[in-house]
């Protein structure tokens, strides 16, 4: 059959087939050019890209960033009016439990820290601590939606592909949003893509995972029989057939954002194979991530690419610390001490360089850096071989760095044991608000009409930005 036969339909399934890595077929739903950088709000801080490391599990807050002193004081005694049913198993409630680390003061700010972070410590006075977070459920599934979505249920956007939608991309040749899950065999997160899933927004908006091990994306190398001048020619004549396509009928516009998504994914096979490689970067910048650490060397890989990322106009940039099960992440119900200190000791060092890194090459003031889980844990002790802490969804600290926020700053407080958020309390819906705010964007403003609905991240609970973070 002459190739100029080709019905436009079986041309594009015929080239679709070398690109299927990206699953970049879905921009079939977006507008033309889905990935223009569009102008920020100017709402609140000044981040261009952020990088969230999320704390897979649950960190407890009482054990790493929200010193209590109470708690050592009433090590041992019964939490009075304690409701079982707090956390997810009511039948191991045992007493209250001081911290098994050591906390100290640092920086100028007299941060109090666990030492569980001694090089993160480091950089309190770049860092704005949020004490007083709460959520809704004691699930990780469902929290985890919450965290990432706004809501408990899987099929909404994530806070990702809203800030790509209100921002765009200003990168042509990668990824706006992209997702690092553990690489140490421990699996995802809870819930898995639903987490950086687009939901109602056009998928295009959806975070592309990286693999953890091998090619990061699947296919990145052109097939072998497939030149660059035949790879060319395809795109080429595909864009040919879509303009006369086009002209006969315009109705039909959102195939412009279908020949887009080939051209991503042909950028992407030179881009991305440099971008990925970590091992390229000098020594010394290797040793501060510790990239050759056994300890810490697969997270240290990660944050590089994180930085690697930023400095490419990646928009949104996600990295889970710990997988599925239990011990297998911060979800620390049994041996809290050794739980958090291994998590901990995987990516205290990596996280540090990366600040330090972005600081160095100028850009921290518009990378917005976010750490936290999707709850906490309770004062009390989980009865177990060695104590843990069970869910605690009423208090738990999150901090964000850089992105025009205010450094050595506290918001908010929990209670005089950690239970429960007490002074200026803030929602997930608040935290979505600030968030956005950071990067330039009204969250009561930037919506999208789903049946028949103006859909927003932060729903209709009327949240409000934490102002007070920003400088």
């Amino acid at each position: 059959m002459n190739t100029l036969s080709y019905s436009r339909r079986e041309w594009l399934a015929r080239a679709g087939g070398g690109f299927g890595l990206l699953a970049l077929s879905s921009m079939l739903e977006a507008a033309s050019n889905p990935f223009a950088p569009k102008v920020p709000m100017q709402v609140g801080g000044k981040a261009k890209s952020i990088i969230w490391i999320f704390a897979n599990g649950g960190p407890s807050q009482v054990d790493t960033w929200d010193y209590k002193p109470e708690l050592k004081k009433r090590d041992g005694k019964t939490l009075d009016g304690f409701d079982p049913k707090t956390g997810f198993f009511p039948g191991s409630v045992g007493p209250l439990m001081a911290s098994p680390f050591e906390f100290k003061q640092h920086g100028q700010s007299g941060t109090w820290c666990s030492d569980l972070f001694p090089k993160t410590a480091m950089h309190v006075d770049k860092m704005c601590f949020i004490h007083s977070c709460w959520t809704g459920s004691n699930n990780h599934s469902p929290a985890l939606f919450k965290m990432n979505t706004g809501e408990t249920r899987m099929g909404y956007p994530c806070v990702g592909s809203w800030v790509n939608y209100g921002l765009g991309s200003e990168s042509d040749s990668l990824p706006s949003f992209v997702v690092m899950s553990d690489p140490m065999n421990r699996g995802l997160p809870k819930g898995s893509a639903a987490n950086w899933g687009a939901g109602f927004l056009p998928s295009i908006y959806q975070g592309t995972w990286l693999k953890p091990k091998g090619a990061p994306i699947d296919n990145l190398a052109v097939p072998a029989s497939l030149t660059p001048q035949r790879q060319r020619a395809q795109l080429d004549l595909l864009a040919k057939l879509n303009r006369s396509a086009l002209a006969e009928s315009p109705i039909e516009s959102e195939l412009n954002a279908r020949i887009e998504s080939f051209e991503l994914a042909y950028r992407m096979q030179t881009a991305a194979p440099e971008a990925f490689d970590v091992k390229g970067e000098p020594e010394h910048i290797q040793k501060l991530y510790g990239l050759n650490e056994k300890h810490c060397g697969h997270f240290a890989a990660q944050c590089l690419t994180a930085r690697r990322m930023v400095e490419r106009g990646v928009r949104f940039i996600q990295i889970y610390s710990g997988g599925m099960e239990n011990q297998q992440s911060w979800d620390g119900h049994n041996d809290i001490a050794g739980n958090h200190r291994g998590f901990a000791n995987e990516s205290d060092q990596p996280v540090a360089a990366l600040i330090a890194d972005l600081e160095q090459r100028g850009l921290l003031d518009q990378t917005l850096i976010i750490w936290g889980g999707e709850f906490g844990r309770l004062p009390i002790s989980q009865k177990s071989a060695k104590p843990g802490r069970d869910h605690n969804p009423h208090a738990f600290t999150v901090w964000m760095c850089g992105g025009g926020v205010k450094g050595g700053h506290h918001h908010g407080e929990s209670d005089e044991i950690g239970f429960k958020a007490a002074i200026d309390k803030v929602s997930v819906h608040d935290l979505h608000a600030t968030i956005l705010a950071a990067a330039g964007l009204d969250h009561e403003r930037l919506t999208f009409k789903f049946q028949g609905l103006d859909q927003k991240l932060t729903g209709v609970e009327n949240p409000k930005v934490v102002k007070q973070v920003f400088a």
